[in-house]
């Protein structure tokens, strides 16, 4: 089976999966998601939209920097554009509130099943890792034993999904309230790390355009979690602070 194919098994899968755990904690946890009725086929659209762009802008241009040709895709891209987008659709249409809380654990497992793919896709995929050493370097294909990053995201985001799954089951009103921001920069704050162990060019010091991208999830995710934490100290100007 052609690495292409192998990806898109396990893309399915990524997206069967958080669709399925999305499903599933509705009916356990239900979750906010303070979206008119009218516009939530909108910012479901524009979720996709955007985060497909940003897949593909950033994937690219990743690898335009790094001296190599044709269309990229990027997990990260696709959620910084997601973000982007559905922030810019709330502050026109007025939308107030954390709308992103159904959304962390299917964000998590998606991440986790995807990495699958990359890894199994091999050196074609261009998310391998470094040289290694290491007892548990694998061989993407070159003869070359190499850290295995797409496993390392795969199981960091997969810890994450647990601490938040049992966060929700012990009722924890600050996970269920900011749960996708704790998602976004979790996410942002471990792939900041892992892209030391790969390949990719540097664009700013020792920093790759992926380092840039982790960066930026981070703030926004501490930012949103502290603009929600203001709110709850201070309930009567809630309804000045748009998050």
């Amino acid at each position: 089976m052609s690495p292409t194919a192998i990806h898109a098994i396990f893309d399915v899968a990524a997206w069967f999966s958080a669709g399925a755990i999305a499903l599933v904690i509705a009916r356990w946890r239900p979750l906010a998601f303070p979206v008119e009725a009218s516009m939530r086929a909108d910012y479901i659209v524009l979720a996709i939209l955007g985060a497909a762009t940003g897949g593909y802008v950033f994937g690219s241009l990743n690898l335009w920097a790094s001296g190599l040709t044709g269309l990229g895709r990027s997990i990260e891209g696709a959620i910084f554009g997601g973000v982007l987008t559905i922030e810019l659709f709330k502050r026109v249409a007025g939308v107030k509130g954390v709308t992103g809380a159904r959304f962390a654990a299917p964000l998590a497992i998606g991440v986790a099943v995807g990495r699958l793919g990359c890894f199994f896709s091999g050196m074609e995929d261009f998310t391998y890792g470094v040289p290694t050493s290491l007892p548990w370097g694998v061989n993407c294909g070159d003869g070359i034993l190499r850290h295995p990053v797409q496993l390392y995201e795969s199981a960091t985001t997969a810890g994450f999904l647990v601490v938040y799954l049992v966060a929700l089951a012990r009722r924890n009103a600050f996970w269920a309230r900011d749960g996708f921001y704790l998602a976004v920069g979790f996410y942002g704050a471990q792939r900041f790390f892992w892209e030391f162990l790969k390949p990719y060019a540097t664009v700013l010091g020792p920093f790759t355009l992926f380092h840039l991208l982790s960066m930026a999830l981070a703030g926004y995710a501490g930012f949103m979690i502290w603009k929600n934490r203001q709110a709850a100290l201070h309930p009567l100007g809630e309804n000045r602070i748009a998050v």
